[in-house]
């Protein structure tokens, strides 16, 4: 059956499951490095190597913003050509952007290899936790050109149509990269050294299954020098496409820095280690909607262009709901065994555990909600509304958080911190039903043509 008829005709649950899984399992595993990496230091070091790591946040979340940057915008250039049967253009791009991929994240390593201090200051570490981060970043950093090279090349095989390809390779890195880290760690007695080895080695690894992709024959787009040599134009193409995934990946940045300046100032090195351990656990629950949200994402977009409008309310839906029961889980997760939770990484600190244990109650309140808003605000986005998507995409994390995270700690100090996340999520979800419920009300009546009518499961 071809792509689009089945889009249009087949079951929207089983197109939805079909469409999700891969990427969920995909970014399950990029969200596992950080994961990984704080279990084991904190289980294995300590809570100030909890805090070097969440110092380090900041600076990886930039490294995945080029990354972002360069693979989104190269692959929709990669499959725009590909459609227009141009493979030699395709090459084209394929080969400027992994230029881009070496000599941006190998700029951003000598300048922070220039000033690593200043930089991891500026970032939140105090003296106590300068040590720890320094060793951990430097090492990230050295190897920084293997996680966006990775991580970007690894979207060109979306490109391609193979996602699952796609998505055993982050497996792969997400697994090595945890053994390792207990490797490293519990039998070399490395510290947050080893840590640090075990994600850029895991990285590499998934490099290099990447690489043997398409130096293979397995790959339609291959990887010649020739191509290497940065054009102009399809720079400027790259970028342009990929400007805002980088942007919002950048505020996220910019939103991890001041939540970490802020809550050094008013919780010490104890608070940054209990953020760190709160970053982790919400990144894990985040993950599975974002997944959902991009299954649902060519389903929605599909059914809009053809006017089936009936399918793109249950693709909406369907989505909804799903994304709100992952996210409910992870409310009652929160509310009921947050001691638990903190206690896979910090087993001996009983001032950090009552402390994150306290904070992931409160900081979490309003958990789940959360997939209702993801979904709504990435359905402007799918229907071609850039505009929106982007104001609502951006209205939790960075046009409400942030001010939240400046004003609320001057009244209730440290307690303020906790008590910003429900806040924002509570007013970007009244904000995302308003612009949805306005949407659904004013979307025209369907056309239902013969051939797209929903075939029986």
């Amino acid at each position: 059956m071809k792509p689009n008829t089945t889009m249009g005709s087949q079951s929207i649950g089983r197109l939805l499951w079909q469409f999700s899984w891969p990427s969920i399992v995909g970014m399950l595993s990029n969200a596992l490095y950080a994961v990984v990496d704080r279990v084991f230091v904190g289980q294995g070091v300590g809570s100030l190597a909890i805090a070097a790591t969440t110092v380090a946040f900041p600076i990886m979340l930039i490294l995945m913003a080029v990354a972002f940057l360069v693979g989104i915008g190269a692959t929709a250039l990669i499959s725009i050509r590909l459609g227009e049967q141009k493979l030699e253009e395709a090459e084209k791009v394929a080969g400027n952007a992994t230029a881009l991929l070496i000599i941006l994240p190998l700029c951003l390593a000598a300048i922070y290899l220039l000033f690593p201090v200043p930089i991891l200051r500026a970032f939140g570490a105090s003296s106590d936790v300068m040590p720890y981060a320094l060793d951990f970043v430097h090492i990230i950093m050295l190897g920084s050109v293997f996680g966006a090279l990775g991580m970007g090349m690894n979207n060109f095989i979306r490109a391609e149509g193979n996602p699952v390809m796609a998505m055993s390779t982050q497996v792969m890195g997400a697994l090595i990269n945890a053994v390792l880290n207990y490797f490293f760690i519990f039998k070399l007695g490395l510290g947050i050294k080893g840590s640090a080895l075990a994600t850029i080695l895991g990285q590499l690894f998934a490099l290099i299954w990447v690489l043997s992709y398409f130096l293979g024959n397995r790959s339609l787009v291959k990887l010649r020098l020739k191509n290497f040599k940065l054009q102009r134009p399809i720079v400027m193409s790259i970028v342009s496409i990929g400007f805002a995934p980088f942007a919002m990946q950048l505020a996220n940045s910019v939103q991890q820095l001041i939540l970490n300046k802020t809550v050094s100032s008013y919780g010490g090195d104890l608070g940054l280690s209990a953020v760190g351990i709160l970053m982790s656990v919400i990144t894990l629950s985040f993950m599975p909607i974002v997944g959902i949200s991009q299954g649902a994402q060519p389903l929605i977009g599909f059914n809009y262009g053809a006017r089936q409008f009936d399918r793109v309310k249950l693709t909406l839906k369907k989505a909804v709901i799903a994304a709100s029961l992952v996210s409910s889980a992870s409310f009652l997760f929160f509310q009921f065994f947050p001691y638990q939770i903190v206690g896979l990484f910090s087993k001996d600190n009983t001032a950090l555990t009552e402390l994150t244990a306290h904070a992931m109650v409160v900081y979490f309140s309003m958990v789940f909600i959360i997939g209702f808003q993801i979904i709504c605000a990435n359905y402007f986005q799918a229907v071609g509304k850039g505009a929106k998507a982007t104001v609502l995409s951006l209205s939790r994390q960075v046009l409400l958080l942030i001010p939240l995270i400046l004003i609320l700690p001057r009244f209730w100090g440290i307690e303020g911190v906790w008590r910003t996340a429900p806040i924002a999520d509570a007013l970007a979800s009244l904000i995302t039903g308003l612009f949805i419920y306005y949407e659904m009300k004013y979307l025209p009546e369907p056309l239902v043509l013969p051939e797209l009518r929903e075939q029986p499961d």
